[in-house]
């Protein structure tokens, strides 16, 4: 191999020395909303060198900057220069210093607290203003100067100087307070011996990864709980931290996070190293959480709930968000990927165990597994389908790139990949094989293959070949079914949504495991789950007089095709009170058979007789899967009157009579599946416009602002806020606008947001849009954004609008993950190739480095249902038609 270096290498530090331990103090004046402080960074010189290059953002003024050596106590740069896109400061000194030297590095810094919602940021509350940290995958650089990439851990020792009677939070607990330093520390610690301002030092970290690195100050409450270690017996604290306003509505997560703790040390059968686990309770915070080892962080609405009102949906937010973050203590935070092209082997893992594996062993009753199908399996299929996918494991070169990955590929693709060859091995081994992975990379760095080896060496199968082109291949296979004298042929190729697949899109050959069901002579089901296709075609030996489908339990990561005949005969039989085929099954069905319509790969009147065969059907998650299906057909159409208007008819017809049989009223002995089944029903009945459900939520709406607030149930709320908007008129609004400004819990605040979108009246948008400009705050924008582009009537408002605020968004939003979130939304909700040239026109010249790949899938998205359009209007006016006069409306 030649010695040219490659384009990522420009955006690598280089390798000269390397980090052991980040000595940190930090001064912060909450009242003048600035930071300060000195970072002294012990240094193994691994290569000669007289300069030292680190990472450090624009925001940071740095100074002084000093360095200690084995030959002289305090050296300055001789040259300073710094390289503004690659956030890269470079020091070089008058001396060079030899392979193995020990030497120290310190550098004052100081910055303004912002509301940037990256680094170290404010976050506002009804009495002032906090701080807290949100380093990754890249920010750590604007709080300090350090070696800000995953491979290059070290040891951390915070100080963190503040305000008397002010909290202050990190990764360790605290320890007694420290004494004054010299060394040109002592402003730091002003004002700490006449106790205006307190010292706290926390313990050393364990070797850790810069982005895991974190810190907080302000006027924090907290709930106590602790867990027993099964494998020590070590008790350990765990807290949850909060505003004292909302610090009463922490009390579920605490306790999932203290169920959860000792499971993960069981499934791992390694200890939670740390002496302590706290969350924090964030008021602005960009992502949804964030896993800091030893004190996670996260949004006001991943983590509270109202213990008088709760709703169910909050809760399974809640406690998959709190699981999924605790998965991350062993890995990502003790096992850590060495650099982000193996991002996924951190939050793929902890989608699957957080969201699934460990939740379904706290919460039973919840079917976990199952709606991960519609949460996080479907969303995987629908994004890997578009033409700008990406693989899996992805080059991601500069910073740019890889806050991009953070996406449903990186989470729920590889989720269900990991699922899928946990189904495929046993899941009792796929753990064993995980505990062998995080056992041989303790505290260190890992790829791929060292995942793949662990669960090999776990099951004795060849698993890097089984997984390869999983991960490191772009897209997923469509199986089609072919029935033949003997039994059936199975071809694979690549699928995508808009159906055209050119040849060198369809190169892969993909290992998949096929979970073929059949069905015994008894009449019992039979799956095979050995049964492999690892070829472009193959030939099944079954009885296709009885029935039979592939991908049992819906557990693969592809789509099947069958013929429209063996749809319908696999969905009655599906429609069965004792079918051959379970819930899972009949979910997949569902999505499949839409997905496949939409490719053009089956008639969509086909999938719409799909969903009318399982009218009777009894599960909430299927029911939830046929109202995304049918949603995704209305938002195509959704400029076609005569259409949609069929489409609700069709929607009315299938949830109205739920509505009838489970009412409005909530128990605490309604099972899970019951009490959210009542909510889609509703909701899907008042969004088609049925007059009865409408009323009965405009009435509940009317008594709620007149001060009974038990009229709307905690899960009504989202369709009860929207109806009052939609069919209420500008007096409606202004009540939402009453309770967005006042509002009881965060989740009625959300609420309330997506309801101010909803309204079809012009007036009252500019209304909304003012809010998002003036007043909002930022972590807030992404859910105006969504009620907006929810609003048929406001689709083409909200595109105008951003464009026309374009810079501001781009300004407000430039460190975030937020921004390439709001132009997908803004243009995604188009159906027109017409919509889809005027966008590219509006970005043509523009910089989008930093969201280029949400553009691209939003644009993909408009030339699928643009084609889909051409292709299936008239046969989806026919079926409708035909179902509208057989059901006499």
């Amino acid at each position: 191999m030649s010695d040219t270096v490659k384009p990522s290498d420009a955006y690598r530090l280089p390798t000269d020395v390397r980090p052991k331990h980040y000595d940190l103090t930090v001064r912060t004046d909450l009242e003048k909303e600035t930071f300060e402080g000195v970072v002294k960074i012990d240094l193994e010189v691994v290569r000669p060198t007289a300069s030292i290059v680190l990472n450090a953002a624009a925001n940071l003024v740095l100074n002084p900057v000093s360095l200690a050596s084995p030959t002289a106590a305090q050296l300055a740069p001789v040259e300073t220069s710094y390289d503004e896109p690659t956030q890269r400061v470079r020091y070089t000194f008058p001396q060079e210093f030899a392979k193995g030297d020990k030497v120290t590095l310190r550098i004052g810094f100081a910055a303004p607290l912002t509301d940037s919602m990256s680094g170290y940021y404010k976050s506002t509350w009804d009495k002032g203003i906090y701080s807290l940290t949100q380093f990754e995958p890249t920010e750590a650089r604007r709080a300090l100067p350090c070696w800000d990439e995953p491979l290059l851990k070290a040891t951390f020792a915070v100080t963190l100087v503040s305000r008397a009677g002010s909290v202050s939070l990190s990764n360790m607990p605290a320890l007694a307070a420290p004494a004054i330093p010299g060394a040109g520390d002592e402003a730091l610690y002003a004002g700490v011996e006449a106790k205006e301002w307190v010292a706290t030092k926390f313990e050393t970290t364990p070797p850790m990864s810069t982005y895991l690195l974190a810190y907080a100050n302000g006027p924090f409450a907290h709930l106590e709980s602790s867990y027993k270690s099964p494998l020590s017996g070590k008790v350990r604290p765990l807290r949850i931290y909060a505003t004292p306003d909302l610090i009463h509505q922490a009390q579920f997560a605490l306790d999932v996070k203290a169920k959860a703790l000792p499971l993960y040390e069981q499934v791992f059968d390694v200890e939670f190293p740390l002496p302590k686990l706290d969350t924090l309770v964030a008021s602005d915070f960009d992502a949804g959480a964030m896993e800091n080892w030893g004190l996670i962080t996260g949004r006001t609405n991943a983590y509270l709930l109202d213990p008088n009102n709760p709703d169910m949906r909050a809760k399974k937010q809640i406690a998959g968000t709190q699981s999924h973050e605790v998965a991350h203590m062993w890995f990502g935070n003790i096992t850590t990927m060495a650099w982000w092209d193996n991002l996924y082997l951190n939050e793929g893992f902890a989608t699957v165990m957080g969201e699934s594996i460990i939740l379904d062993k706290i919460f039973p009753e919840w079917k976990v597994d199952s709606e991960f199908i519609n949460d996080i399996l479907n969303e995987a299929l629908a994004l890997d389908a578009k033409p700008s996918s990406h693989p899996i494991e992805v080059e991601c070169p500069d910073a740019n790139m890889i806050n991009q990955i953070f996406d449903a590929l990186s989470y729920s693709k590889a989720a269900s990949v990991l699922r899928m060859l946990s189904k495929y091995v046993g899941e009792d081994k796929f753990l064993q094989g995980v505990s062998i992975y995080l056992k041989k990379h303790l505290y260190a760095n890992s790829v791929s293959r060292d995942l793949w080896e662990g669960i090999g060496e776990a099951t004795g199968i060849d698993v890097p070949d089984l997984m390869e082109n999983w991960v490191s291949k772009i897209g997923f296979p469509v199986l089609t079914v072919t029935e033949t004298e003997t039994g059936i042929r199975v071809r694979q190729d690549r699928f995508l949504e808009d159906g055209a697949v050119k040849p060198e899109d369809n190169e892969t050959i993909w290992t998949v495991p096929l979970g073929l069901l059949t069905a015994s002579e008894a009449g019992q089901s039979i799956v095979d789950n050995k049964a492999v296709l690892s070829e472009r075609e193959a030939e099944f030996k079954i009885d296709t007089a009885k029935s039979f489908k592939l991908n049992a339990d819906t557990h693969g990561v592809f789509r099947v095709l069958y013929t429209p005949e063996r749809l319908a005969a696999i969905a009655t039989e599906a429609a069965k009170s004792d079918s051959l085929f379970t819930l899972n099954d009949r979910m997949g069905l569902v999505h499949d058979a839409m997905a496949l319509s939409k490719s053009g790969l089956l008639k969509l009147s086909a999938a719409l007789n799909l969903l009318y065969i399982l009218r009777e059907e009894k599960e909430h998650l299927v029911w939830s899967g046929i109202s995304t299906n049918l949603g995704i057909v209305l938002s195509t159409w959704w400029e076609h009157d005569d259409i949609v208007s069929l489409l609700n008819a069709f929607r009315k017809q299938l949830f109205a009579p739920l509505v009838k049989k489970l009412g409005y009223e909530y128990s605490t002995a309604d099972t899970a599946d019951i009490t959210q089944l009542r909510t889609l029903a509703i909701g899907q009945a008042a969004r088609a416009g049925d007059p009865a459900v409408v009323k009965e939520l405009q009435d509940r709406f009317a008594k709620y602002v007149a001060g009974d607030k038990s009229a709307i149930p905690a899960d009504l709320l989202n369709v009860t806020f929207n109806a009052a908007v939609v069919h209420g008129g500008a007096e409606s609004y202004d009540e939402i606008v009453k309770i967005y400004d006042n509002p009881d819990t965060p989740s009625v605040k959300t609420s309330a947001i997506r309801a101010l979108g909803a309204s079809p009246d012009p007036q009252l948008l500019e209304t909304t849009f003012d809010i998002i400009l003036t007043r909002s705050r930022n972590q807030d924008v992404m859910y105006f954004f969504h009620g907006l582009q929810e609003n048929f009537k406001a689709r083409r408002f909200l595109r105008a609008s951003f464009e026309k605020h374009y810079d501001e968004f781009v300004k407000r939003f430039e460190a975030t993950f937020t921004l390439k979130g709001l132009v997908k939304i803004a243009y995604s909700g188009f159906s027109s190739e017409k919509d889809r040239a005027e966008a590219e026109a509006f970005f043509k010249g523009k910089d989008i480095s930093r969201y280029d790949q949400a553009l691209a899938q939003a644009l993909d998205g408009i030339k699928a249902k643009s084609a889909w359009i051409e292709r299936s209007t008239s046969d989806a006016q026919e079926w409708l038609e035909n179902w509208k006069q057989a059901s006499k409306l």
